[in-house]
């Protein structure tokens, strides 16, 4: 035991710990009121985040010994839930994806935890439901900040929920207004790509992912169709200034790459303006290479446009 640390309080962390553990059904044969454990259900959970996605990257996200990681894996691929295949980009490393199976189990799993959550704050009133809350956030605040890897932990890359699409318009206004000079003809632009992803009749080929960091949104991109049906399309590429330098950028990029190349893509493009040197640097990391180039008065201001192209 840490000196430093009195034993009473060592105590009542692990008398919290027993408390939660039988209030959320952990001790349970199976988490609400299913065959599966916290650890199976929690990596179905992280498999779910994201199309295709490698063991590696997922065994960091969830601090998992790679022993039992692979113990998980094969378990819940013999239930026929997930896939494990060798990388398209890398022989030497192992992805993993939801079956379709999978995807109805995660959904139910996430349906019968958010029941029960609900039903654990039904039982509060409104002020201790707020006071439970910001505990938790406290708690969260704490004793994450020591797990919290410099760069990316603590990181997640989602589908976007309801208010996220009128962020990604807000936030790519302000950006670009504070540090391009971009007038709001910029703004009316992305407006009308996120109006054309949320109007899509044909959504099996176009997905979207927003990063959050603690619980805040930071970041977006958006994979879309382009004019030719094996081309897609790369838009909307957002890292907020707090986001930056935490590798959060190449992650929703590879993302994309993922999803485009699981829907049957053979080239991707994206179109940006040359002074974005980061976004540039990202973009040339994932094998992007720069296809044409132009000065053209938009936005308020001169601009030299560049198209972006890389084959999948």
């Amino acid at each position: 035991m840490n000196e430093r640390v009195p034993a009473d309080r060592v105590a009542e962390v692990r008398a919290f710990n027993r408390l939660y553990t039988r209030v959320i059904g952990v001790l349970d044969e199976g988490l609400v009121g299913t065959p599966y454990t916290l650890g199976e259900a929690r990596l179905l959970f992280e498999v779910a985040q994201h199309d295709l996605t490698e063991v590696t990257d997922l065994r960091r996200e969830l601090d998992l010994d790679p022993g039992y990681a692979s113990r998980l894996l094969a378990k819940l691929e013999r239930r026929g839930l997930l896939v494990r295949e060798r990388s398209a980009a890398d022989g030497r490393r192992q992805t993993v994806r939801l079956t379709d199976e999978g995807r109805r189990t995660q959904a139910d799993l996430e349906e019968r935890s958010t029941a029960q959550v609900g039903e654990l704050l039904a039982g509060l009133a409104e002020e201790d439901q707020r006071r439970l809350l910001a505990a938790m956030g406290t708690i969260g605040g704490l004793v994450g900040a020591h797990r919290r890897d410099s760069r990316n932990t603590s990181v997640l890359l989602r589908p976007p929920r309801a208010g996220d699409l009128g962020w990604v318009v807000h936030r790519h206004g302000v950006r670009y207004a504070a540090e391009c000079g971009l007038d709001h003809t910029f703004e009316a632009l992305v407006a009308r790509v996120v109006a054309e992803y949320g109007q899509a009749r044909d959504t099996a080929r176009q997905a979207a992912w927003i990063a959050e960091l603690d619980g805040e949104p930071v970041g977006s991109i958006f994979c879309m169709p382009g004019p030719e049906g094996h081309l897609a399309k790369l838009r909307l590429l957002l890292l907020e200034p707090r986001a930056r330098g935490r590798g959060i950028g190449g992650q929703l990029v590879e993302g994309c790459l993922a999803f485009a190349r699981t829907v049957g893509y053979t080239a991707i493009e994206l179109w940006t303006i040359d002074e974005l040197l980061a976004a540039r640097r990202i973009y040339q990391e994932a094998g992007f290479e720069l296809v044409e180039e132009k000065p053209e008065h938009r936005f308020g201001r001169d601009i030299v446009g560049q198209t972006w192209r890389r084959a999948l």
